[in-house]
């Protein structure tokens, strides 16, 4: 049995409870911290019984010293975060949680360095730039970080405070640029709403999505839970770089869409033009292959079947 005891900040959301599931299913010590202690994704998942759940602010320092304390975590990974749409609603709360929490989170790892092993945490693949800043569409993590959001801001700067952290304190920090995450029980940020072309029809709904044309990279949840568990706990000889893209397979909406129609072949989709999302997923991930061992286990045809057949299920609708 491993002793690795492994702090999920954001532990009882989307990612975090994949992420927590996948810490469990390696045999470690799960726990998640989080402001909201519904544990109902935790429940579908099967990892409710298995994981401590930590109630608390990511904002509030003594809170999140506490949890560290109290869990006696040795690995610690950061994805308590709000997502683009909040950032742009509620500026000042992004910074302060998005920022400052992850500050938080690098001085905790500070303060018990003796007892934290290592921070893996989640910038995002909003760092880049839009595509036409570049020559080559194909960014890896050598190539110019240059966001449009808020919450790409955010994402950026706090990579730049990882690598003080980690020059000036000799701490490992380990950052993941994970990209469109999608799969059942997310709810909320750009995402859900791309999702919502698998979702809907596996729901028997009609959908309308958009834009169509604009390719996405679209990462299964499981896959970006395996990306933060390696980040997480692969040896520090291994590491070449500070930040890892981490992928799943690109294709347009359109393509996703062809796919669900697959499985679904009533499904009423329209797809419509829209605006072009705010980020760039033409991202190469040849250091996290092999640096984190990480490979991605859902193609876009089976992440889309296990999608559906989940939603279908609790729907209380057949099986494909």
């Amino acid at each position: 049995m491993s002793e690795r005891v492994v702090l999920i900040t954001g532990g009882t959301g989307f990612i975090g409870a994949y992420t927590a599931a996948e810490v469990v299913e390696r045999g470690d010590a799960a726990v998640a911290f989080d402001i909201d202690t519904d544990t109902t994704i935790l429940r579908k998942l099967g990892v409710a019984d298995d994981v401590e759940v930590i109630e608390g602010d990511i904002t509030d320092p003594t809170s999140v010293f506490d949890a560290v304390k109290r869990s006696g975590a040795s690995h610690v990974i950061h994805l308590a975060s709000l997502l683009t749409n909040l950032s742009n609603e509620y500026p000042r709360r992004a910074i302060d949680v998005n920022v400052k929490g992850t500050n938080t989170v690098f001085e905790a790892a500070r303060t018990f360095d003796d007892q934290i092993e290592r921070v893996a945490w989640a910038s995002s693949s909003a760092v880049y730039a839009p595509e036409d800043r570049y020559e080559d569409p194909e960014v890896d993590e050598d190539d110019l970080v240059y966001p449009e959001t808020l919450y790409g801001a955010a994402k950026e700067y706090n990579e730049h405070q990882a690598e003080i952290y980690r020059d000036n304190y000799d701490l490992s920090i380990v950052g993941v640029r994970p990209t469109l995450v999608y799969g059942p029980y997310r709810e909320s940020g750009s995402a859900s709403a791309y999702a919502q072309v698998i979702e809907g029809p596996a729901r028997g709904e009609a959908v309308t999505v958009g834009p169509k044309d604009h390719v996405f990279d679209w990462q299964y949840a499981p896959d970006a839970a395996q990306a933060f568990y390696r980040a997480a706990t692969v040896p520090e000889a291994d590491l070449s770089r500070t930040v890892y893209n981490a992928c799943g397979e690109r294709a347009t909406l359109a393509e996703v869409a062809d796919v669900v129609r697959e499985y679904v072949p009533d499904a009423d989709i329209t797809l419509a033009e829209g605006e072009s999302a705010p980020w760039n997923h033409h991202m190469v991930m040849d250091a996290a292959r092999s640096d984190l061992d990480y490979e991605p286990a859902y193609d876009l045809e089976s992440g889309v079947r296990a999608y559906v057949d989940v939603v279908r299920a609790e729907a209380g609708l057949e099986p494909l």
